[in-house]
């Protein structure tokens, strides 16, 4: 839009400059007539080429205006496809955590080391992958795939390849919730605890610091849980990780 703005100012400046320009200084009146239509010819002439010269201006703004106009819906296409994958992905996790904590969720010995087979299996195609495949690839081997414990290695991976990514605190919060559902209480909670002191402004700092609280509490670590609780409904009032922290710390009153 500015740069739709800026277009029609340069537009009405220099088609002002045009009319305003004045004529070449001569004399039209005399001489012969021959002289006269050389004149009129000349004058005619400068005042087309700079309407030429302004008309070409303007086509090269257009054309930019245009350019920035594909590169914004490119990029709010690609940020709404990020939003609904995260949506969906949110809501996958969620079904993982309530599957978890009920009986018999956790998985056999020998699933595990199949997983682990599988892991290394692909660790050694993930160094070839860009940023944007990599995390691509740990996220649909949670959403289409269904791949759990797959996922686990492609996302420590992706955080070692790319620690300033701009989906590294996704990725921390994501890694956290596959070892929560593990039941892996100290691994779960360093990337929880990573997300919470490295990303203040993540969206998912709330419910980090949530979960972050309940695997203090599943260490014994009751005081810490509290702290963590009561500053998720101090700092998220809003938040639906407050209702939860505010469940959390009534149960252990």
């Amino acid at each position: 839009m500015n740069k739709r703005i800026l277009a029609l100012t340069l537009t009405a400046i220099f088609g002002a400059a045009v009319n305003a320009a004045p004529a070449p200084v001569a004399d039209v009146s005399s001489g012969s007539t021959e002289s006269r239509l050389a004149t009129l010819e000349r004058l005619f002439n400068t005042r087309t080429a700079q309407q030429h010269r302004v008309q070409e201006q303007l086509d090269l703004l257009q054309n930019e205006v245009n350019e920035l106009r594909g590169s914004i819906e490119k990029h709010n296409y690609q940020l709404e496809r990020i939003l609904e994958r995260q949506r969906e992905l949110y809501l996958e996790i969620d079904k993982r955590i309530a599957a978890v904590m009920t009986p018999g969720g956790a998985q056999s010995a020998g699933e595990l080391n199949q997983a682990n087979q599988t892991n290394q299996t692909n660790q050694g195609a993930a160094t070839s992958l860009n940023e944007d495949q990599a995390y691509d690839k740990a996220v649909n081997l949670i959403l289409k795939d269904k791949l759990y414990d797959d996922a686990i290695p492609e996302f420590q991976s992706f955080l070692q390849n790319y620690p300033n990514s701009s989906y590294a605190s996704n990725a921390h919060y994501w890694l956290g919730q596959l070892l929560f559902n593990k039941q892996d209480w100290t691994a779960a909670a360093n990337q929880f605890d990573t997300l919470i002191t490295q990303f203040p402004d993540s969206s998912k700092r709330a419910d980090a610091m949530l979960k972050l609280g309940i695997c203090e509490q599943e260490r014994s670590n009751i005081a810490r849980a509290e702290q963590l609780w009561k500053k998720v409904v101090a700092e998220y009032p809003n938040s639906s990780a407050r209702k939860l922290a505010e469940i959390k710390l009534n149960a252990v009153k």
